[in-house]
């Protein structure tokens, strides 16, 4: 796990922008850190690495790695590097480090661009082929590993973060106010619907994708990999039979490091399942970090001390405090250059600190179990509604009721048959979209979209999910998090094998007696405990902005209204009697801490904008 920035262009940057991208990179990859410029075609690439070391920690494994007339700057692992490394010493390779770096070089020297259909990872990468006259750019198959570009000038500008890119360039990119507008009215969900940033210009390198480039100019990108719903006849307990192999396969070599690893839990069956099954399966000193909330609607402490007490991990809790919110966030928001997306990756922040402090460089989380194994409020509605087309519903309903029906709070998703009755319904995705736009200076009015990947509606909202809407937004937002301390984030539910074969279970096996995650809960059965197990009540990691701030107090209404670049978007007035309304509302609550997020990032920026030599060299 590391930071890489770089540039294609016809200039050639100075040691002052490189020692700036060095500095803006640097808790990135604290343990190492160089850089190489290549002239090429007629015009200079600068590639900038920091490092984090995890696999050889050996300085033979520093970056930018040479070998064979190729360059490559790599941030990742690359968790089937073992076999790769076997299978290509076998035709004829010879290996000077024991490093994952290494195995992806030779992997592209044997099998060019091919190379990215046999890892099994996370990597955003820049690799300089010298003989071929070209330079490629990848992104590992989720979008785990950042990789974001903004061609000015003439020049191509990538990093893994903004404050790289900028560091090159010599100045910020401009702030994208429609993508803020955006996030206020639509939510984090909205965001990458289409390759924007909240800077103008600057785009993701999409997941699954490479460019080749011979000259300065946007990447034109082609997918090596993309995940369809294609259901195979199978038994209930082939496909729980399936999954488990494919998930123990899958954490067993996201274990593998020379560094100490430790496991986020929760109380919910996700990260619960990974934890035990390193404890259980493969006998691995466990070490849990769990955030406590005082929100009883949000407090997981009793799953967390059953699953704890299981596995006999050593655990470490943290639970929130409002101290120092507003400066804590800030620092957050100057950090990831962009607004938090939601308070959850706020108390998050918490944990992967913790995790920093205790010693560790690798974090293991339940993301994406979710998106695969069905887990959202939603999700158990689209089933409801396919099942109806095939077999009594009466049954059906009734398990509904005694579990996720139980704690839905949504309006629309109370009727069981909300989307057998309204297949098109999708309003309780960004609701109170007109609400929040009448806080607006001026009104914003972007209907709800997705995207056809499936035929099946519940596949196509998955993959939706998946795709666009949640995952991207979770994995940008733990690793900056992660980063932000120099941790590791590795996500097992993120395997090719698994999401392939789970994306081939017929759908009436995903759901059954109540039990969302049928397929995952019977999958560790035996491994953790049943009382974890078999909850019915939908977790997650989760949080309310009013367990750190209360809108009513004087002193935090002053800060929320002072001035501020956010008045250019948002109505002053409006906002101020908002702020004496009810904030208990869930959906009001989330607008509140977007406001507060917004604000800060935007205040950042100008700070950015006005002093180009402290924020960028």
């Amino acid at each position: 796990m590391c930071g890489l920035a770089g540039s294609f262009g016809p200039g050639r940057p100075g040691r002052g922008a490189i020692d700036g991208a060095l500095a803006a990179l640097a808790k990135r990859g604290p343990d190492a850190n160089g850089w190489a410029q290549e002239d090429l075609n007629g015009s200079c690439v600068t590639l900038v690495h920091t490092r984090l070391s995890i696999i050889d920690l050996d300085a033979r494994a520093d970056q930018p790695f040479e070998d064979d007339d190729c360059v490559l700057v790599y941030n990742g692992e690359l968790y089937n590097f073992v076999e790769l490394r076997s299978e290509l010493a076998g035709l004829g390779h010879r290996f000077k480090t024991s490093s994952d770096t290494e195995v992806v070089l030779r992997a592209y020297l044997q099998w060019g661009e091919a190379c990215f259909d046999r890892f099994e990872g996370m990597w955003a990468l820049a690799l300089v082929d010298r003989k071929k006259g070209r330079m490629l750019l990848s992104r590992d198959r989720f979008g785990e590993k950042p990789l974001f570009y903004w061609f000015h000038e003439g020049t191509l500008y990538f990093a893994s973060e903004i404050a790289g890119l900028a560091a090159l360039a010599g100045r910020w990119p401009e702030v994208d106010h429609q993508q803020v507008r955006r996030y206020l009215v639509n939510g984090y969900k909205s965001l990458n619907k289409e390759s924007r940033s909240f800077h103008r210009d600057v785009h993701p390198l999409p997941a699954a994708s490479f460019a080749m480039l011979d000259a300065p100019a946007p990447p034109r990108c082609q997918r090596y990999w993309s995940l369809t719903y294609s259901p195979v006849a199978m038994s209930a307990d082939d496909a729980v039979a399936g999954a488990r192999e494919r998930l123990f396969r899958s954490m067993e070599i996201r274990l593998r490091a020379d560094v100490p690893l430790a496991f986020c839990l929760s109380g919910g069956v996700d990260s619960s399942a990974l934890a035990a099954l390193a404890a259980k399966r493969f006998d691995f000193d466990v070490h849990t970090f769990s955030i406590i909330d005082s929100d009883p609607r949000y407090d997981e402490s009793e799953n967390i001390d059953t699953t704890v007490a299981a596995i006999g991990s050593k655990h470490v809790a943290i639970e929130t405090t409002p101290a120092g919110f507003f400066e804590r966030l800030e620092r957050l928001v100057r950090y990831h250059a962009s607004p938090i997306a939601t308070v959850s990756y706020y108390v998050h922040s918490f944990l992967s600190e913790a995790i920093r402090d205790a010693g560790f460089k690798i974090a293991i989380s339940g993301t994406a179990a979710d998106e695969l194994f069905t887990g959202y409020y939603d999700h158990y509605g689209f089933w409801l509604a396919e099942m109806a087309e095939s077999q009594a519903i009466e049954p059906l309903i009734a398990d509904w009721r005694e579990s996720y029906g139980a704690f839905v709070r949504n309006p629309l998703l109370r009727d069981p048959l909300a989307f057998r009755d309204n297949p098109g319904e999708r309003g309780h995705i960004m609701p109170n979209r007109a609400v929040f736009s009448s806080y607006l200076r001026e009104p914003f009015d972007e209907a709800f979209s997705e995207t056809d990947y499936a035929d099946n509606t519940l596949r196509n909202r998955m993959l939706n999910e998946l795709n666009h809407e949640v995952i991207p937004v979770i994995l940008q937002e733990d690793d900056l998090n992660s980063m932000m301390h120099s941790v590791e984030n590795r996500s097992p539910y993120l395997d090719r094998d698994l999401c392939e074969f789970m994306y081939s279970v017929p759908n009436q096996h995903l759901i059954r007696d109540g039990y969302a995650k049928w397929v995952l809960r019977e999958a560790v059965d035996g491994v953790l405990p049943d009382a974890v197990r078999l909850d019915k009540r939908k977790r997650g990691f989760n949080a309310s902005i009013l367990s750190f701030i209360d809108p009513a107090q004087d002193r935090t209404r002053d800060r929320l209204l002072a001035e501020s670049p956010i008045f250019d978007i948002v109505d002053r007035r409006k906002m101020e009697r908002a702020l004496t309304g009810d904030f208990s509302d869930n959906e009001f609550s989330k607008f509140l801490f977007s406001f507060v997020s917004a604000k800060l990032f935007l205040e950042a920026s100008a700070a950015n904008a006005n002093d180009r030599v402290k924020h960028v060299a």
